[in-house]
């Protein structure tokens, strides 16, 4: 007779299911993003995008910390690391500001992005032409502060949704770390909780 546990065990087949489960929980999402052809060099990320702004500087710098906010919420608002942190910020942006201004062009800095992400692949919008089956090198940051990369093939291009410019690409992960994909299943399972205690407090 099997031991009591045994009748408790989930069998592999299960676990497989499970796995696959995990793997294609999507949701989407606006994250900061970079991205090059895997055959380009590493100058070439972003190479494509118009150039950084004040704008885009500040909203890359600040996102992390906003995020590390409103996901400790009055614990790191009452921290003594807060101001130290913020003071980071405001020097990296103004050291980035001032090189903008003084060499248009010369800050490479990952877009805020609306994505829509699993730990499967990646889908969002680009005004570069790629085609499909093109590899792609993909630097997100998870919030607040998880920097995720990996290669990725397109296996769908499609003109952008109406009332946007250039095209929409779907990508599935073909190199991608175990802890990062569990990163990114954290994210999701933590977003949509978010998401849910939102909608019941609405109501």
């Amino acid at each position: 007779m099997n031991p009591p546990h045994d009748r408790f065990r989930q069998s592999p087949h299960t676990d497989i299911k499970n796995d696959e489960r995990r793997e294609w929980l999507r949701i989407d999402d606006r994250l900061l993003l970079e991205y090059r052809r895997f055959d380009e060099p590493a100058e070439a990320m972003n190479a494509h995008l118009p150039p950084a702004t004040e704008d885009t500087i500040a909203t890359a710098v600040s996102k992390p910390t906003i995020d590390l906010l409103v996901r400790a919420g009055e614990t790191f608002a009452g921290s003594p690391l807060l101001p130290w942190v913020s003071k980071i910020d405001w020097m990296l942006e103004t050291i980035l500001k001032s090189l903008v201004k003084s060499h248009p062009g010369s800050v490479a800095i990952a877009r805020l992005t609306d994505v829509d992400i699993s730990a499967g692949g990646l889908g969002f919008d680009t005004p570069r032409p790629f085609q499909t089956e093109d590899l792609l090198v993909l630097k997100v940051i998870l919030p607040p502060f998880s920097m995720i990369e990996a290669t990725a093939r397109i296996i769908r291009v499609t003109p952008a949704e109406r009332g946007s410019t250039g095209y929409h690409v779907a990508t599935q992960f073909v190199e991608l770390g175990g802890d990062d994909q569990e990163l990114i299943i954290r994210h999701i399972l933590s977003v949509q909780a978010e998401r849910l205690r939102a909608r019941k407090t609405a109501h």
